[in-house]
């Protein structure tokens, strides 16, 4: 199944923000009541100890990705573990402010636009992305790279869709979801009950675009081309895919880091295009 790049609906500039935020939303309790990513924690555990990150900047956090489960999972300082600041294209800010209040401040967010291929210069922290790589074609993903190698962080890209028939199947199923966890998603809005009852908005869009995800999703030989692009000296790269407990879906990874002795000569301040 070769990778196709088309668009998902929620992504696109001309979707209603108000609309958009809800599917982020839903997307956020789905991740995190389903512990979709909670495999790849000791890889990611692992990529910060080796980097020496102390925080970390999520990129693309729709309405808060993963954190809720996975910042649990993260053994950092004792008294703060690893700071998350979420960050978006499209700050979806109610459930960012909600993701703060229900993670004890541990998550906190950026407040203005965030383009993951030029992120602004006072973010600092280890990079991650979680279902958002695919959103990416090969040179904007290249770019994106580069920009966390010219800034001197280490990044991680976590993706739990495949170009599989199963896990393309299972964007069925997923597409349901919204009719039985919506009064539970929180910050609580009646909009959100219109969407997915009366004029079921939300389950479409996540049919559509989980199939669309699945259709472009990289595989780690693809990730491999991408890094062979790079201008990144002192990087330490590593790519394939995390398999959890059985029955759950195995989820692709990328994982880059200065490799010790290099990371000041990676924060020097020199600019590298991307190839």
């Amino acid at each position: 199944m070769r990778r196709i790049q088309f668009i998902e609906l929620h992504d696109q500039s001309w979707f209603p923000s108000s609309i958009r935020d809800e599917v982020t939303d839903s997307l956020q309790f789905g991740l995190n009541f389903l512990k979709a990513y909670a495999p790849i924690a000791p890889l990611l555990q692992a990529a910060l100890c080796s980097s020496g990150s102390r925080s970390i900047v999520d990129m693309c956090s729709g309405g808060g990705g993963p954190w809720l489960d996975l910042s649990q999972r993260l053994q950092g300082d004792a008294q703060t573990g690893f700071p998350i600041v979420l960050s978006d294209k499209y700050p979806n800010l109610r459930a960012f402010q909600f993701a703060g209040m229900a993670s004890a401040d541990r998550i906190g967010f950026y407040p203005d636009p965030v383009d993951a291929t030029n992120v602004p210069p006072g973010l600092k922290g280890f990079r991650t992305m979680f279902s958002t790589l695919h959103h990416f074609p090969p040179e904007k993903a290249c770019a994106m790279l580069q920009n966390a190698v010219n800034a001197g962080e280490g990044i991680g890209t976590f993706d739990i869709t495949r170009r599989a028939p199963y896990t393309t199947g299972l964007m069925l199923l997923w597409a349901f979801t919204p009719f039985l966890f919506t009064p539970l998603i929180r910050p609580f809005r009646w909009t959100r009950l219109l969407w997915t009852y009366v004029v079921p908005v939300i389950p479409f869009v996540l049919l559509f675009d989980g199939v669309v995800s699945c259709l472009r999703t990289y595989r780690p030989e693809e990730l491999r081309e991408i890094i062979a692009k790079l201008s990144a000296p002192g990087y330490q790269w590593e790519t394939g895919e995390q398999a959890g407990a059985s029955g759950r879906v195995p989820i692709t990874y990328l994982i880059g880091y200065p490799r010790v002795g290099s990371i000041l000569a990676a924060r020097s301040g020199a600019t590298v295009a991307c190839p």
